[in-house]
């Protein structure tokens, strides 16, 4: 993949993020982009703490940032986007998000076939090898026009 390329697919994966209301809520920002890989960040913002004793991040926003990603995952990897929507979504938190730091999301998707396709992500601060939470996720494609073809990642 040439620079420019990656930057065309990265602004896809941006645009891809600003289309949906709760991302931009939530202050979501794409840091990194690579074929069926993607790397977002949700920065610590107190209107987002689910515990105020603690000051902990609420688990449905990294929810919904995992699920996020991994859509855009399936953005970067597929040549021609179809509608899709998230068909099974599993998050195992493993530990609380650490309070006052951003929190960063890495998606992967690593299958595609005519109409699903498989991704695997991570909610984390500084190491995706010591996740806040995991995430496996399945999309399907709705659309009626021409079936998705996997890029080479």
């Amino acid at each position: 993949m040439t620079q420019d390329d990656k930057f065309l697919r990265m602004i896809q994966s941006q645009k891809f993020l600003d289309r949906i209301p709760h991302m931009g809520a939530l202050g979501v920002q794409l840091v990194d982009f690579a074929p069926g890989q993607v790397t977002i960040r949700l920065p610590y913002n107190q209107a987002l703490i689910g515990n105020p004793d603690t000051g902990v991040l609420a688990g449905g926003a990294i929810s919904a940032v995992l699920d996020n990603v991994c859509g855009s995952a399936v953005v970067a990897r597929v040549v021609k986007t179809e509608a899709f929507a998230t068909l099974d979504l599993r998050i195992d938190y493993m530990r609380p998000a650490e309070p006052g730091r951003d929190v960063f999301a890495f998606a992967e998707c690593y299958k595609v076939t005519r109409r699903v396709a498989f991704v695997r992500g991570y909610a984390y601060h500084d190491d995706r090898a010591k996740p806040i939470a995991n995430a496996t996720a399945t999309f399907m494609f709705t659309g009626k026009g021409e079936l998705p073809q996997a890029k080479d990642a």
